[in-house]
């Protein structure tokens, strides 16, 4: 465990989108229940322009990433994330500004991938540029959990979505029941589509799939309405699409049922049958609802405002998303290795973990435990077919979330074998972790000599994987410690150590070493790079990072005094707005609050028995940099698979996961005046505000008097009370 200083302490957005008359969005108005009601999908959708809160101007032809969000049709960690398409190419499909909806597609994440299977209803003439695509208002426009409506302007069709797990429900309706169209334009996806097909099943069914290269969408979809024609073009090219004519003949909706799998066609039409079969649009999004509420209520707050209480569900249901099912009804996914397997657990995609490691698989395996452990598995399950624990982007923070989610109780998986396998990302090279033989052999990564870097110079990012690889170092080694291998805790703690190698002391920042040990000669630590010493950084933003040594950290500045004087600057030495890089944005000083790299930082103050100061800053950032502008529909920077709500959730409920391997949390004072947790065991843990300040005074649990600033995870088994004093 990290040494503890102990001591006893002394916007209102419109829950949705304005409404049209038609029945979907009524339905959704009605069936709106206490916790479902606060979360409005478009929250993150709307660009970031403000150059005060970026922290430069924009150049011409920018968007900012901020939020890169979906506002469509998902439950959670589902197969099917049911959304429109405003621009392909763009991170999730949706950009909030645009005008016009190219179709709606089957997946999505946020990270300029996926959104697959486009459909679009179609009626009258195409636009003269011979592209499909409608005008839309946000006006005719709304979405809620489980839901998203919009009313097509140049096809005068109004579209309602709903989704299960593995499939999704449209409902198109037509305000002219001659020429109805559906387009499947499946030649398009954010991905490069290399082949697609589609085949007529019968009167009232189709299927086919998209190829991306790097996996294969099946799908199978019955209308309720006879198809007279099907008119394709390109297909089996990568390009062209696909026009199903529907009979003249038929009045009402238009439902299109659709079941998708990554295994075939068979399987699409086996989700479609075990998941809507027969139901109504209806039964569909009321078991959506429901789903949303149960997941919701986990965590019911009261006291703060309408916009805290929006942002906080909001983010909660955003966090939700990802990672997402690849498995189907039958059990049946395709593996790393492209074959077809079965299994008796759900397989997931892999987490965000460069990102989310940090707070939102903590968050993950507290509310969804099940499905972390099924994520674990899916992660096992690729080890042992390649070798080594996959890691996303960067670090290797699958040891981090298999360690903390160990550490907190989730048992049910093989943890010696993914143990080992873990082991083999930390000591062998070609795998996980580049760069491993020179770490293990220097303690450190090294950068080459370059005379004049810029934010794109490509390098090895060493300080920043000397940094991740000691804390993933700590990680794995906490869970050596439990399954009692002592010869790899003491290997790996000594080597968690090694972010040291990285300081140097004439300039107090984590800083390039070259590979004979002397300094890297051109530093600037205002400037940042995307793989040049740092990943996605600068200087500043990664010297605060080691959450598993804080005391040791703090010494490296010359104790607490030095250490509050360089934490103080981090937030104050402003942002030289002519050092752009896109992703690193949205600037308090130089801590960047945009991007995940420093996003410990506000919480270091802890650490020197200050933690007022911390709160301020805490406070700064979910009052200012979320729920941005006249809507309050823009983020500070891109969601990332869920971390940047999930710094928001932990924040705004007075807890925080400081070193994610560790089964504790920090406290601080939360914006409700009461949160309650409830447990998968049918327990309860509350947490109470007891004062109007936002300066913590002192802190009890179960009605003792408790030392120190941290509360184990235990209470999140057996459940209890914890309140927080405060003052002005």
């Amino acid at each position: 465990m990290i040494q503890r200083i102990h001591r006893l302490f002394r916007f209102t957005v419109g829950i949705s989108a304005l409404m049209c008359g038609f029945s979907g969005i009524s339905y959704a108005q009605k069936q709106s229940t206490d916790f479902s009601r606060y979360v409005n999908p478009f929250i993150g959708t709307a660009p970031l322009t403000d150059s005060a809160i970026l922290g430069y101007k924009l150049p011409e032809g920018w968007r900012s990433w901020a939020g890169l969000v979906f506002p469509g049709s998902a439950l959670p960690n589902a197969m099917v994330q049911l959304s429109p398409i405003t621009e392909y190419g763009s991170g999730a499909g949706y950009e909030y500004e645009d005008t016009m909806i190219y179709g709606f597609t089957h997946t999505n994440k946020g990270h300029w991938n996926l959104c697959n299977i486009p459909l679009l209803p179609v009626s009258g003439k195409i636009h003269q540029d011979g592209k499909f695509g409608s005008g839309f208002s946000h006006k005719k426009e709304s979405a809620s959990p489980a839901f998203y409506q919009v009313f097509l302007d140049d096809y005068k069709v109004n579209v309602s979505l709903t989704s299960t797990a593995r499939c999704g429900y449209h409902r198109y309706e037509y305000s002219n029941n001659k020429n109805r169209q559906i387009l499947f334009d499946l030649s398009r996806a954010n991905n490069r589509v290399t082949d697609w097909k589609i085949a007529q099943v019968d009167d009232f069914t189709v299927e086919g799939y998209q190829d991306i290269s790097e996996y294969k969408i099946y799908f199978y979809a019955k209308l309720n309405g006879k198809i007279r024609e099907i008119r394709k073009e390109g297909e089996g090219t990568g390009k062209g699409n696909a026009l199903v004519s529907l009979a003249d003949n038929g009045s009402g909706p238009v439902d299109v049922k659709i079941g998708i799998s990554f295994v075939s066609t068979q399987n699409a039409k086996l989700n479609l049958e075990k998941e809507v079969a027969d139901k109504s649009f209806d039964q569909v999004l009321k078991e959506g609802k429901q789903t949303w509420e149960a997941f919701l209520s986990k965590i019911q707050v009261t006291g703060g405002t309408e916009k805290q209480k929006q942002l906080f569900y909001s983010s909660l249901y955003r966090m939700a998303l990802w990672p997402t099912l690849r498995s189907d009804v039958n059990g049946e996914y395709t593996d790393e290795k492209g074959k077809v397997v079965k299994a008796d657990f759900n397989y997931y995609t892999i987490p965000s973990l460069w990102d989310t490691y940090r707070n939102k698989d903590v968050l993950l395996s507290i509310l969804s435990p099940r499905v972390t452990v099924d994520i674990i598995k899916s992660l096992k399950d690729i080890g042992d077919k390649t070798g080594f624990i996959p890691t996303f982007f960067h670090g290797d923070h699958a040891a981090s979330f298999i360690a903390g989610s160990y550490l907190r109780g989730l048992n049910d998986f093989d943890v010696k074998g993914t143990y080992q396998l873990l082991l083999r990302n930390a000591n062998l090279e070609g795998g996980t972790r580049p760069f491993i033989k020179e770490y293990i052999s220097k303690g450190y990564i090294s950068e080459p000599d370059i005379q004049s870097p810029h934010v794109e110079t490509k390098a090895k990012a060493g300080v920043s994987k000397t940094l991740e690889y000691a804390y993933d170092d700590y990680s794995l080694a906490q869970l050596a410690k439990r399954l009692g291998d002592t010869a790899n805790y003491r290997i790996l703690m000594e080597r968690s150590k090694n972010y040291k190698n990285v300081f140097d002391p004439s300039t107090r920042f984590m800083r390039g070493k070259l590979a004979n040990g002397e300094w890297v000669k051109n530093f600037n630590p205002q400037y940042p790079y995307y793989e040049y010493m740092y990943r996605e950084a600068n200087a500043w933003q990664v010297s605060f990072f080691a959450p598993h040594d804080m005391d040791g950290l703090i010494s490296l500045y010359g104790g607490a005094g030095n250490f509050e004087s360089k934490l103080d600057s981090l937030f104050s030495v402003p942002w030289n707005p002519q050092y752009i890089a896109r992703n690193v944005e949205t600037m308090v000083g130089q801590y960047c609050h945009g991007n995940q790299p420093d996003h410990e930082a506000p919480f270091a103050y802890y650490f020197i028995g200050k933690p007022e100061k911390s709160q301020k800053m805490v406070d700064y950032i979910l009052n200012n940099l979320y729920g941005i502008g006249d809507d309050g529909l823009t983020l500070c920077g891109m969601d990332d698979a869920g971390e940047m709500s999930s710094w928001y959730v932990f924040s705004a409920l007075g807890l925080y996961p400081y070193c994610a391997a560790d089964p504790e949390y920090m406290v601080l004072v939360p914006h409700f005046d009461e949160v309650k947790w409830k447990l998968n065991n049918g327990r309860t843990l509350t947490l109470r505000k007891d004062g109007k300040g936002r300066r913590m005074t002192g802190l009890t649990v179960d009605r003792k008097a408790h030392k120190g600033y941290f509360i184990p995870h235990e209470l999140f088994n057996k459940g209890g009370e914890i309140i927080v004093r405060t003052a002005e």
